[in-house]
């Protein structure tokens, strides 16, 4: 269980840090206003997996 646990925040970081990369990369080729909800989406993505973690570590 502590193997899955661990398989599953590693995915958690790297589905953060993957949203971050793709973040960057669409504000520079799209309008601000697109980016802007892009930005605000991955936030919400963001905070809906830090508290997946959180409950995972309980």
């Amino acid at each position: 269980m502590v193997d899955d646990k661990n398989e599953i925040e590693k995915l958690i970081d790297n589905m953060i840090t993957s949203g971050d990369e793709l973040v960057d990369n669409l504000k520079s080729v799209l309008p601000d206003s697109l980016a802007e909800s892009m930005v605000m989406f991955h936030e919400s993505n963001v905070s809906n997996l830090k508290k997946i973690r959180e409950f995972l570590n309980k």
